[in-house]
C-alpha cells in the first residue's frame, strides 16, 4: 500500500496548523479557568514556617524519693490494683459493669452478686462514686468499670 499520495506537503502543513490551533485553544482555556492571585487578600501564604530557637531550660532539682526497691505496703482490706473483689449488696439486680467510669456510660454487662473480679485499674472518681476497672479471672471479655460501693475485698482464690 503506497501512502505517498496522502502524505503531501498540504496534508502535513494542515495537520501542523490544526495541532497548533488546538494547543493555543488549550492554553487560552487554562489561562481563563486558573484562579488569579487577588491583591485584596492582604497576605501571601507562607512557604516557610519559622520556629523560634529553644530557650534555656533551668536544670531540674533532685527530689528525694523513697527507696525504689522497697515493696509498697498495701492494706489488704481496701480495694487495690491486682487485688480481688466480690460484688456485694446488689441482691438479684446485679451490678452494671460499665465501659467507662460514670453513671451515664454504656453498660458492658451485669455482674452477679458474689461474683469475683481482679482489679486492674483505678480508682477514678465520677458521678459521686469511686470507680475501679475489674476483670473476671476466668474470662477476659468480662471487664469494665464498677462502683467501689458495691465491691468487697476478698482473698485471692
Amino acid at each position: 500500500m503506497d501512502l505517498r499520495p496522502y502524505l503531501n506537503r498540504f496534508v502535513i502543513y494542515g495537520a501542523l496548523i490544526i495541532a497548533a490551533a488546538l494547543i493555543l485553544i488549550t492554553l487560552i482555556l487554562i489561562g481563563w479557568t486558573t484562579p488569579r492571585f487577588s491583591p485584596e487578600v492582604g497576605f501571601a501564604p507562607a512557604d516557610l514556617t519559622m520556629i523560634p530557637a529553644p530557650t534555656h531550660t533551668p536544670a531540674a532539682t533532685a527530689i528525694p524519693t523513697t527507696d525504689p526497691l522497697a515493696t509498697p505496703v498495701i492494706d489488704q482490706n481496701t480495694v487495690h490494683i491486682d487485688g480481688y473483689v466480690q460484688i456485694t449488696g446488689t441482691g438479684t439486680d446485679g451490678l452494671r459493669i460499665r465501659s467507662a467510669p460514670g453513671l451515664n456510660t454504656d453498660t458492658v454487662f451485669r455482674g452477679e452478686d458474689a461474683e469475683v473480679f481482679l482489679v486492674k485499674d483505678g480508682p477514678q472518681s465520677a458521678d459521686g462514686y469511686s470507680w475501679w476497672y475489674v476483670v473476671a479471672p476466668y474470662d477476659d471479655t468480662r471487664a469494665g468499670w464498677a462502683a467501689a460501693e458495691f465491691l468487697a475485698v476478698v482473698p485471692a482464690p
